[in-house]
């Protein structure tokens, strides 16, 4: 049976809490079900700004896409996330990533380990919050075979890259993903929830995308083959709802993420949708 639909908005900025509160209202009139905060420096900070969302919402869910694993101990972490959780009225997802901007580090103050290392780390931390903080649903976003296996043996919620090329001929890089998933995952593949991150679509009446977003996250693309990528849509508010059920029927992607800047114009998609 297919799973409902779910759909999220990402905050990149937070210049005031009327600012914030306001777009978060908005987000919940336009049928979004889930306000996103990413974790990196010279951004919002996510706790703060996903408490303010909470307060100033009723059914509104609030999440990280996604904490920067490295970045945090376990139990140090699972404190925020239990306030959070118990301060939102349960209404808190938790995303986790392994973290990659070694600027980042640099800034921090804080060794930038290997990708194994962080790997492993987010392993350690997923299994922490899981047994301390069962209750809150862990998302895990990536792409390599390491991090998509520990996603699919302990996360509630996978979320998917749409892969670093875009389907050409035989080839389907998000269905291959999606598969090595449910080979990892095994009997509790059917429990996952499928995510997938839109970086860019029409905001206005073009039926044209803004690639300035995906020409950085995937810069060795030619436009033509990021119009094709999973993660952009083009097209009328119909054609991308149209896109969106195929996301579901082919593929079981029932949950998907926007930008803020994406919003008002995503908002006639959810009406289609629902």
């Amino acid at each position: 049976m297919a799973k409902e639909f779910r759909f999220g908005v990402g905050v990149t900025r937070a210049k005031s809490r009327n600012a914030i509160e306001d777009a978060a209202r908005r987000a919940e009139a336009l049928g979004f079900d889930v306000l996103h905060v990413p974790d990196h420096l010279g951004g919002p900070a996510p706790f703060p700004v996903m408490t303010a969302v909470a307060t100033a919402t009723s059914t509104l869910r609030v999440g990280t896409f996604v904490i920067n694993a490295a970045f945090y101990r376990p139990a140090l972490l699972a404190r925020d996330v239990g306030a959070l959780h118990d301060l939102s009225g349960g209404r808190f997802e938790l995303g986790l990533g392994t973290g990659y901007v070694k600027e980042e580090f640099d800034a921090a103050g804080i060794p930038f380990p290997s990708a194994g290392e962080r790997v492993d780390h987010l392993r350690a931390t997923t299994e922490y919050m899981a047994e301390h903080l069962a209750a809150v649903p862990i998302m895990i976003a990536g792409n390599g075979d390491r991090v998509l296996r520990i996603a699919a043996r302990s996360a509630d919620i996978i979320g998917l890259t749409g892969g670093d090329r875009a389907a050409s001929g035989d080839e389907d890089p998000l269905a291959d993903r999606i598969a090595f998933v449910r080979n990892a995952a095994g009997a509790r593949f059917d429990e996952l929830e499928l995510n997938i991150a839109i970086t860019a679509m029409p905001v206005d009446g073009s039926g044209q995308p803004d690639l300035t977003i995906p020409r950085i996250s995937l810069p060795g693309l030619s436009d033509d083959e990021l119009l094709r990528h999973p993660g952009v849509l083009s097209g009328s508010a119909g054609d991308i709802a149209d896109r969106i059920r195929n996301y579901r029927d082919v593929y079981g992607i029932s949950y998907v993420i926007v930008q803020m800047r994406h919003a008002e114009a995503f908002g006639k998609v959810i009406e289609l949708l629902r």
